[in-house]
Formats: structure tokens, C-alpha cells, sequence
């Protein structure tokens, strides 16, 4: 079951030559969704092979390097003769940017946009996953992350074992797998506990959106395989970052550090970082050894990680 995450948009607050504003395309087995839509988000899409047919929108603030590029990519999407409903999603007051929005673009569109207010713990339910928005602290700005947690995986079924209990390869297996006990034709019950480990855990990827360092993203972060933090400033720049309710690569860091996270990656950096970023990186990496600087077009695969307790 692939899980990856590709950066559409790197910059905080304005366009660089080498960086667009905020965009984050993840994608679960097909399944594609948007993390805030910067301007110039549908070039980047087509640029790093992004599909167009995506089916939700998760607006992380309202800012304006996070939603201006929405309207241009809706009008795309029909043009393109689109049908399928989008589902838009946010926190309070998303409402009245998409009317402010759509009395702004003109055109009536081809397909239905759905919208939806999230507030913070309220689950977006899928299929083997969920996507969890809680509250970050943004100065002048209703906001809010996103974690993705998918559901926990069935145990590792014993194909070896099976054989030798003399069952036949085939439905009875599958009966097993899905945690039910069969009786064999000579009267042997078998449960699948005798065949099947211990439920094993799914994934859980984290985007912040902008924020300062909090509690709320640490909690939401526990053992993340990724967690996607800003990085806005350096440490020369910590009082800026507190002004305006930003974080540092060192303090990313030390929210990776003290979430257990597997891997941090670092975006949203001001335009004096857009060409060279090594000393977030380096602020970063002393604290949290496992980080990447996020550039547009990256892609990060996240793979299951086994353990030994899975079996």
C-alpha cells in the first residue's frame, strides 16, 4: 500500500526563483490529496506529475501563499471537463473565502464543490485511514494541522504453519486472516490466533501547516513515520519567528525530537533561505539527526517499517 508525499511549494510567504508557495500532494494508493494550494499550485502539479483528479482539499490557514492558487486550479478542473464532486475542508471561515471566491471567478463550474468546516479532533474518514485535523498556533490566524492515521493492519498470517495443520490453501485461509475460527473436516477447531500475529501498526503522517512549535503537534506526532514541520527562519530570526508565529528549524527539530518521529522534513522557509538552506539543516540536524530540507518536487516515499514485535 504506497504512502508519499510530493512538495509542491516551498516558500513562506512569497514566490522565489526556486521555490514556490505552500502545496503539499499526498498520496495514499491513488488516493490524491492537497495540503494548501499556493499560487502557481497548478503548474507545479503538472510540472512533478501530480494527477488533477484529486478529491480533497484540506486548507491548513487562510493566508494568502496557502489559498491563492485555488480558484485558478477549480477553473482548470473544468475546463478539463471535470464531474466529480470536490471536497474542500478547513477550519472556521472557510465558508466565506469559497463565496468570496466563487463570486471572484464568475464561471459557474462543471462539478459540485463540497465544503466542509473542520474543527480540531473532527475525523475525516476513509477507507483504512483517517485524516485529523487539531489546532496549531498561528499568530492572526484561525489554523490547524493535519495528521494522517491509517487504521492498524492485520497480523502476519503463517502460511507454513497452515500447511502443516493440514489446511487447504484457499477461502479457509482468507476466513483465518479476517479473524475467524474454522472447524477442519475432522472436527479440529482452529483459531486464528494460531495462525495470525499480532495486529500491526499503519502510518501516520503529520503537516503542520504554519505554526509555532506546540504541544498540539507533538501529541498528534507521537511516532510519526513523517512528520512535515515549517521552518521559516534560522536561528538569527527566533524573535521574528515568535512575532509572527513561526517556527525555526531547531525548534521543528526539537518537536520531531520530542514526538518520537521517525522522520522530519522542513518547508516553508523565508525567501533569504530559498538558495541556500544548509544552515537550517544544520540548526536542525543538531538536534534531530533524521531530517531532509523540503525542496519543490520532492518526493518522500513512507514505507511500512516493520518491527520485531510484527512478526
Amino acid at each position: 500500500m504506497t504512502l508519499s508525499v510530493t512538495f509542491l511549494g516551498t516558500s513562506a510567504s512569497r514566490p522565489t526563483v526556486e521555490r514556490g508557495v505552500s502545496a503539499i500532494a499526498l498520496v495514499r494508493e491513488g488516493d490524491t490529496m492537497l495540503f494548501d494550494c499556493g499560487e502557481g499550485t497548478q503548474r507545479q502539479m503538472m510540472r512533478y506529475g501530480v494527477s488533477f483528479n484529486f478529491g480533497d482539499l484540506f486548507f491548513t490557514h487562510f493566508h494568502s501563499d496557502h489559498v491563492l492558487g485555488a480558484l485558478g486550479l477549480m477553473r482548470t478542473l473544468a475546463l478539463q471537463g471535470r464531474t466529480e464532486p470536490l471536497r474542500i475542508w478547513g477550519p472556521r471561515g472557510l465558508t466565506q473565502l469559497m463565496k468570496r471566491a466563487d463570486a471572484f471567478g464568475g464561471e459557474r463550474l462543471t462539478y459540485a464543490v463540497e465544503i466542509t468546516e473542520l474543527a480540531p479532533g473532527q475525523a475525516v474518514a476513509r477507507k483504512e485511514y483517517a485524516v485529523l485535523p487539531y489546532a496549531v498556533e498561528h499568530r492572526g490566524a484561525v489554523a490547524m494541522g493535519y495528521a494522517l492515521v491509517e487504521e492498524l493492519r492485520r497480523g502476519r498470517f503463517n502460511p507454513d504453519l497452515a500447511r502443516e495443520l493440514g489446511i487447504p490453501e484457499g477461502p479457509l485461509w482468507g476466513r483465518i486472516h479476517k479473524g475467524e475460527s474454522i472447524t477442519l473436516d475432522d472436527g479440529r477447531v482452529i483459531a486464528p490466533s494460531t495462525l495470525v500475529g499480532p495486529t500491526r501498526a499503519g502510518r501516520r503522517v503529520v503537516i503542520t501547516g504554519d505554526t509555532r512549535p506546540c504541544g498540539a503537534t507533538i501529541d498528534a506526532a507521537q511516532g510519526a513515520d513523517l512528520l512535515v514541520h515549517e521552518s521559516t527562519f534560522g536561528d538569527e530570526e527566533a524573535e521574528r519567528a515568535l512575532e509572527t508565529g513561526h517556527s525555526t528549524a531547531r525548534e521543528a527539530a526539537q518537536v520531531a525530537a520530542a514526538a518520537g518521529v521517525k522522520k522530519l522534513a522542513l518547508t516553508h522557509f523565508s525567501a533569504r533561505y530559498s538558495r541556500d538552506p544548509s544552515d537550517l539543516d544544520r540548526e536542525a540536524r543538531s538536534v534531530f539527526p533524521q531530517v531532509v530540507i523540503a525542496r519543490d518536487g520532492m518526493e518522500i516515499d513512507v514505507p511500512h517499517i516493520e518491527t520485531d514485535a510484527d512478526g
